[in-house]
């Protein structure tokens, strides 16, 4: 079995020698070039099959023939196709073997199809050769256009770059088939962006063109970039892609300040670290290559302004850096240098990046409030100074005039006592009262000075005032001592040790020296040296009966200029004691003695004692009086328990207790009403009040019903509760209350009832209905 191609401009017949050998003839070649092809005979034939693509001819597209050796010709062999599109996309004669294509193929969607073919005995069915298989090969024409990947590419390259510099690689494909011709041979070309960009044809790359391009200048640049296939000739299709490049920054553009000097001014009342005011240096970069650094370089004002840099507007921020004074000094010179912190070494023959300006300052001047000479006052008084006397001063001045023109005055709110006095003119300080260190040892006063020409401008100082001491308390017992002595004591005996205490302050420390008044044949006195001083008994044999108290004055000195004393009364009761010494028993008044009490005053605390438990008793007896007899006595009864009250409800009364409707309904009529607490003696004729105006005053509403209700004959002579009841408005029907009726009901129409609409339906069947039957009687 054999087959051969067919050509797609020459028909190939085929033919078979009767010696099993494939031979073709080709009757468009010249005679000589005829040949005959001999072989051995293997029954099937490998080979391929080639069509055209995208074929557009009117008949099915003939592919090739298939032939069998067996073939005799005499109709006796069936050729059967299988595979990739038998049946449907390709057709073969049966009987001749032929093979036909019957739609138009795309080499991009399927390339090549896979077949098989086998001759078959039409008598018999049975295979006269062994199946094989062969392929149809599409034959590619240039039939698709170049793609690129995207459509629109992002690059940047940084300005001022070399000719020459990489900036992108774009690639573009091709369907069509690279292995014939050349309908995937791609070239690329530039169609817009020169002079600035160049296009490698073979490769796709795109580099700078142009040197020096800067991007201070211009930016942003298009470039169109072509893809042709064909090698780039003629007819052949193309593709196209833009590429959006950026210049990027880099510092190749110095600082530069619009102006060479600037002008400034401030309050010389600015605090320290307030801003003055901002300057800035031009710089055409963007980002860290525009970052700048500014610097005070000299002036005179380099020890007063401090500058920094504002990192996000890229501003010099000029502050103070110590307090200004208009008076001492009005203008301020400064050279401020403006620096990139960012240099590229490539651009510095572009430079010098950086540049200076001058800043002049000028101190505006303030209306400043007085100034003191000392913050704070101190002053020292002692503290028997008299009242009156001069003991300090303070001194302030304005700094806005060469004249001191200030009035002195003691805020009060720190000396609420009023202890001090200040001169409003020269601001010397005196004394109101006389002072005492033992009540308070500082005063603490503010002294405020007003200017005379503006008092809206004020300053305080503090004033401390220390009370000096002076030796004008005499000393006393340190405690209260609790002294007896027994009654089997002997002489000698140490009974009590005492001490001094004394509110004064000497410079050197307390030196008290203690004495008896007077020679006491009972007990004597032994002063220690150390502010102290021992009492011992001077005799033996003390009864209580005869004498229970006795009383020792004692003269406690201090060694301060001048010298103060005082005399101390040490009380001394006789008590029982035992062999040891320890007391036993004492008489109450000793007890009470030395306890510091006298009998009044312990009848006395007896007494409250008393008082207080009789108040006690009283109120717990009122509260038992009190207490009422529960409901349920027993707690288990569990029974239901009826309580009944003697109090009345008001029946349906209570449904007119009160109408919130009659305050928001003014407008309606009121009819009186029969007051249904008490029974009139006689009926009055209906009274009708005068309508309310539109939006009456809910309060003068009131008002005028209390009028009418004081005013009416029938109310009773005690407090009662008078109710006013109102209809909505707004209704169709208007009113239907009978308050406004004629005493004596009439005949009506009720017709109009049917025209209110069907809220009034049933209404209306309702009257309409019942003024018929009383028509018809």
């Amino acid at each position: 079995y054999a087959y051969i191609t067919e050509l797609p401009t020459k028909s190939i017949p085929l033919s078979s020698g009767s010696d099993g050998n494939l031979f073709g003839e080709f009757p468009s070649l010249p005679e000589k070039d005829r040949r005959i092809l001999h072989r051995s005979k293997r029954g099937w034939m490998w080979n391929q099959f080639f069509l055209l693509e995208e074929y557009a001819g009117p008949d099915f597209q003939y592919v090739g023939k298939l032939h069998s050796d067996q073939d005799r010709g005499d109709g006796t062999v069936k050729y059967i196709l299988n595979g990739d599109g038998a049946g449907s996309l390709f057709l073969i004669d049966e009987n001749s073997g032929d093979i036909h294509a019957t739609k138009r193929l795309d080499r991009e969607e399927k390339a090549y199809y896979t077949l098989r073919a086998q001759a078959v005995s039409k008598r018999t069915g049975r295979p006269l050769e062994p199946e094989s298989e062969f392929i149809i090969k599409i034959h590619d024409i240039n039939d698709n256009e170049p793609k690129f990947s995207k459509e629109t590419y992002v690059a940047s390259v940084p300005e001022m770059s070399d000719v020459g510099t990489f900036v992108l690689q774009v690639t573009a494909t091709d369907a069509d088939d690279e292995q014939y011709g050349n309908s995937a041979k791609l070239v690329y070309s530039i169609l817009q962006g020169q002079p600035y960009f160049s296009v490698e044809s073979e490769t796709g790359i795109i580099r700078t063109a142009l040197s020096n391009m800067n991007r201070e200048n211009r930016e942003k640049y298009q470039v169109v970039i072509q893809a042709k296939d064909m090698a780039g000739q003629m007819g052949g299709l193309s593709g196209t892609t833009t590429i959006n490049i950026t210049l990027t920054d880099v510092n190749d553009s110095p600082p530069r300040f619009p102006h060479s000097s600037y002008h400034l001014s401030v309050l010389e009342s600015a605090e320290i670290g307030s801003t003055v005011g901002r300057i800035k240096a031009n710089d055409a970069d963007i980002g860290e290559n525009a970052e700048i650094q500014y610097s005070i370089i000299d002036g005179d004002g380099q020890d007063v302004f401090s500058i920094s840099t504002d990192r996000i507007t890229q501003e010099g921020i000029i502050t103070i850096k110590k307090p200004l004074d208009y008076e001492s000094k009005r203008m301020y010179t400064l050279k401020v240098e403006a620096t990139n912190t960012h240099l590229d070494h490539r651009f510095l023959h572009l430079g010098p990046f950086k540049d200076s300006a001058t800043v002049k300052i000028t101190a505006q001047d303030v209306d400043e409030p007085p100034i003191f000479s000392r913050n704070p006052y101190i002053i020292e008084v002692h503290e028997d100074t008299a009242a009156g006397s001069f003991i300090g001063a303070v001194a302030a001045w304005d700094p806005d005039a060469s004249i001191i023109l200030c009035r002195y005055s003691i805020d009060r709110h720190t000396d609420l006592d009023r202890l001090f006095n200040i001169d409003s003119g020269n601001g010397s300080i005196s004394t109101l009262q006389s002072l005492d260190r033992e009540m308070s040892k500082w005063h603490n006063i503010s002294v405020v000075a007003t200017e005379i020409n503006n008092p809206r401008q004020t300053t305080r100082v503090p004033v401390f005032i220390k009370v000096l001491d002076v030796n004008d308390n005499a000393p006393e017992f340190a405690m209260f001592y609790e002294t007896f002595v027994c009654e089997n004591v002997k002489a000698g005996q140490l009974i009590q040790t005492i001490s001094a205490v004394d509110t004064d302050e000497p410079l050197v420390g307390h030196k008290f020296a203690f004495s008896l008044t007077t020679v006491n044949p009972n007990f004597t006195i032994l002063d220690n040296e150390d502010n102290t001083a021992r009492i011992f008994t001077k005799r033996s044999g003390f009864s209580r009966r005869e004498t229970s108290i006795y009383l020792l004055p004692v003269v406690i000195s201090d060694n301060d200029y001048p010298i103060q004393s005082s005399t101390s009364t040490l009380t001394i009761g006789v008590c029982a004691c035992d062999r040891d010494g320890n007391m036993k028993a004492c008489s109450a008044e000793a007890l009470l003695r030395s306890a510091g009490l006298s009998t009044g005053a312990l009848v006395a605390i007896l007494l409250c004692v008393i008082i207080l438990l009789m108040i006690v008793v009283l109120f717990a007896a009122l509260r038992r009086q009190k207490k009422k007899e529960p409901l349920i006595i027993s707690k288990e009864d569990v029974r239901d328990n009826v309580v009944s009250y003697n109090d009345e409800g008001g029946g349906e009364e209570d449904t007119q207790a009160f109408d919130i409707g009659t305050l928001r309904n003014p407008e309606v009529m009121d009819a009186n009403k029969l007051r249904r607490d008490i029974i009139p003696e006689m009926l009055f004729p209906f009274r009708r009040t005068s309508p309310i105006k539109d939006n009456a005053d809910v309060r003068d509403f009131i008002s005028s019903r209390l009028q009418d209700n004081d005013a009416d004959p029938t109310a009773p002579p005690y407090d009662s509760l008078a109710t006013y009841a109102y209809e909505g408005n707004g209704s169709l029907a208007e009113s239907l209350s009978s308050l406004e009726s004629a005493a004596t009901e009439g005949d009506q129409e009720y017709d109009y009832l049917s025209n209110w609409g069907p809220q009034f339906k049933k209404l209306a069947d309702m009257y309409i209905g019942k003024d018929t039957d009383t028509d018809i009687a």
